[in-house]
């Protein structure tokens, strides 16, 4: 079937995909944009993922400043190469993650950022909670893992909702970026001052 120009403008506009790649995805897609969006998400993670392996040593830092000065925050995010550390799609996203990180305040990059002892002592509260509510044994260490999950997804930067667009998150963010860059991003830390926060 033949697409028209302003389906394929409208489609490139709405993902940062190339010409072609947005002519190819209406094709397959009998002309439904949304079908096509899905389309190219999906092989643009798949390319990201590709690149998982490369190393990222390029990057920005990214600040936020809350009005009246009362939060500030760095965010370092890395990519492949200097030309994509300088596009205007890696330094928006470095604003919307500093951005982000002053609302939402996070307390790690990932999971994998959070001191074991935080992780245990998380444990310890809901399992005492579980306890509490007399659940039995065989059930409660599946109700403590889904608690656990559930604060990983409040309480880390990738996992959480992002605030300009709750229906992905931040890692969903980053990978759309990284797909339209055709490089892998990755945030490499944050810091979040807040006037009176203590620290």
């Amino acid at each position: 079937m033949s697409v028209s120009a302003k389906d394929v403008k409208a489609l490139r506009d709405r993902t940062g995909a190339g010409m072609m790649d947005c002519k190819k995805a209406l094709v397959e897609t009998n002309g439904d944009i949304e079908a096509a969006i899905d389309l190219l998400r999906s092989r643009g993670e798949a390319k990201a993922a590709k690149r998982a392996e490369k190393s990222a040593n390029e990057g920005t830092i990214g600040s936020y400043l809350h009005h009246g000065g009362r939060i500030a925050v760095l965010v370092e995010i890395n990519c492949e190469t200097d030309f994509v550390a300088n596009t205007d799609e890696f330094q928006g996203l470095a604003r919307d993650l500093a951005m982000h990180v002053a609302a939402s305040n996070p307390v790690a990059v990932s999971d994998k950022d959070i001191a074991e002892e935080v992780v245990e002592r998380e444990r310890q509260v809901y399992l005492e909670q579980v306890k509490n509510e007399g659940k039995p044994e065989h059930i409660a260490e599946k109700i403590v893992e889904g608690k656990l999950r559930k604060y990983f997804e409040e309480s880390t930067l990738i996992k959480q909702p992002f605030v300009k667009n709750p229906d992905i998150t931040i890692e969903e963010l980053i990978t759309q970026v990284s797909a339209k860059t055709g490089e892998k991003i990755e945030v490499a830390r944050f810091v979040r001052y807040e006037v009176g926060g203590g620290d």
